[in-house]
């Protein structure tokens, strides 16, 4: 597993939208909240350069979390950040914490292998079509994958990637098949290009013959 992403932080004494605004302006820090795990929630300073930095990283999104709070250290995960409409600057971010025995959900992304040797695409003339970037799982925060690979070197045209077809690595289950078979959705197929290929140009050439001898004919 790769090494947690440690994230340092501060209890934030004001509360409401104007410390929030003071502690954004003044502060160059961001507020947020952690909370959950049967504790109290606990208001949150985080500067914007350590925030920044962190987020840079795709497994802040997805992954386990170290945040230390003075000399507190607590495991927990992103649940939501809000951002400003116009410059996308953090206004609040929410943490929850997790316990090691509880199974948690997760968005995990998905990595795409073998696209350049994708026989549809390489070998068929066809192009590929991402139907999804992330998968929902559900599993226990030690078994969380860093992400699920998705090996297309063998899809051909017309053919598809299903969630129920993708290798998940033990104890990890994705979220929308336990909710029936109609939620096994495509992650990503193999769809003919239209237009400008080689059947078309046959198409075409028929066409015009067939036009010619409709004129001879005449």
């Amino acid at each position: 597993m790769k090494e947690q992403i440690l994230i340092r932080a501060e209890r934030r004494a004001g509360l409401g939208k104007g410390a929030s605004r003071r502690l954004r302006r003044l502060a160059d820090k961001a507020p947020g909240i952690l909370y959950g795990g049967g504790l109290a929630p606990v208001p949150l300073a985080i500067g914007y350069r350590e925030l920044g930095k962190a987020m840079q990283e795709e497994a802040f999104f997805s992954q386990i979390l170290r945040l230390q709070i003075g000399e507190d250290t607590q495991a927990c995960v992103l649940r939501d950040v809000q951002r400003h409409p116009a410059t996308d600057r953090v206004q609040h971010i929410d943490l929850l914490r997790i316990r090691e025995d509880l199974p948690v959900h997760m968005h995990v992304p998905l990595h795409f292998v073998n696209e350049d040797s994708c026989e549809g695409v390489k070998l068929g003339g066809g192009r590929l079509a991402h139907n999804l970037v992330e998968v929902e799982v559900r599993c226990l925060p030690g078994l969380l994958p860093e992400y699920i690979a998705v090996d297309v070197a063998d899809l051909t045209v017309g053919q598809s990637i299903h969630l129920s077809d993708l290798a998940l690595p033990d104890g990890v289950e994705v979220v929308a098949l336990a909710l029936g078979a109609d939620h096994d959705m495509p992650v990503v197929s193999v769809a003919s290009r239209r237009g400008g290929g080689a059947d078309d140009a046959e198409d075409e050439a028929a066409e015009g013959s067939a036009e010619s001898s409709d004129e001879d004919d005449s």
